[in-house]
């Protein structure tokens, strides 16, 4: 059962650019965002509902509301570079959200970086470089895919701040009702600009059902993919957890290439492959060794 949760999770994340691609031939990044958190709360409370039989709601601490804007941030940048770019572009998040958490770990917690873990993070860097640069001439990164590129890079900021309050939040509430709260106040965030839209509320393209199923499947990944990784930890080794978490990005690429035809080009398989070094050489356990400088695994 471990395995196929894990196995659920990761194949739930890496669809995530195709369904944000789909539902914005529909609806604005705005509506996308609200989406992904609405139905993410109500699916991840029919689940823990089922399971506890009550759900906890708590709204009150400090790092609940920091990681909700920290993951409002994440969901409104990717989803707008998503729909200006490639749906594939999502998969520069992990390795800056990983960059971000290393230094985080160095700055805020004290932590010692051992030399692996700082390569780690050159190779993460030099990954995001290369798939943002993609070979393109200069001229053309100025005018729209550097922005893209830094878009993405926003939303790795803020999916480490989530995971950050995430290892705050852990020392007082179990998983489960620890994202139900913070997906909750999120959803409360992103909502606020909508209503103040002059164009339909976020209405740009025909009502389809497969944008719409697109809307509603983006809530269950944000809903349960977090359930299901939680879940798939307890009972599948670590070393699997980061060799499969990570062909998230593989399936991502490929997923792309089969839905919209986008180009796989030789600048950003190399990107990738460099990353997802950095990202495995920092998470990888080594024998006789703790594992310092090691992050979170990537909230989605």
């Amino acid at each position: 059962m471990g395995y196929l949760l894990l196995l659920l999770a990761t194949l739930a994340w890496s669809f995530v650019g195709v369904l944000v691609k789909t539902s914005s031939t529909m609806v604005d990044s705005s509506v996308i965002t609200f989406a992904r958190f609405f139905f993410g709360v109500i699916f991840l409370g029919i689940i823990l509902f089922i399971r506890d039989g009550k759900i906890q709601l708590r709204i009150g601490l400090k790092w609940i509301w920091i990681g909700a804007v920290g993951k409002a941030l994440n969901y409104t940048f990717e989803n707008i570079a998503i729909k200006l770019g490639y749906s594939y572009g999502n998969i520069l998040v992990q390795p800056v959200q990983t960059v971000v958490l290393l230094l985080a770990a160095w700055l805020m917690f004290k932590e010692k970086i051992t030399p692996r873990g700082w390569l780690a993070a050159l190779l993460c860097i030099a990954g995001v470089l290369v798939v943002g640069w993609n070979g393109k001439p200069v001229s053309e990164l100025m005018e729209g895919s550097g922005l893209t590129s830094l878009l993405f890079t926003l939303a790795g900021i803020g999916a480490a701040i989530h995971v950050l309050s995430q290892r705050m939040l852990l020392k007082v509430m179990d998983n489960g009702n620890m994202n139900l709260s913070v997906f909750f106040v999120s959803t409360l965030v992103v909502i606020t600009p909508i209503p103040m839209q002059t164009d339909g509320l976020g209405l740009v393209g025909p009502v389809t059902v497969w944008a719409v199923l697109a809307l509603v499947l983006l809530g269950v990944i944000t809903g349960l993919s977090f359930f299901w990784f939680a879940e798939a930890i307890k009972r599948v080794p670590f070393a699997i957890v980061a060799i499969v978490g990570n062909s998230m990005v593989l399936f991502t690429l490929l997923w792309s290439y089969l839905f919209f035809d986008e180009p796989m080009t030789r600048y950003l398989i190399a990107g990738t492959v460099i990353f997802i070094a950095g990202i495995l050489l920092l998470n990888f356990p080594m024998p006789r060794r703790n594992k310092e400088g090691a992050v979170p695994e990537p909230a989605r």
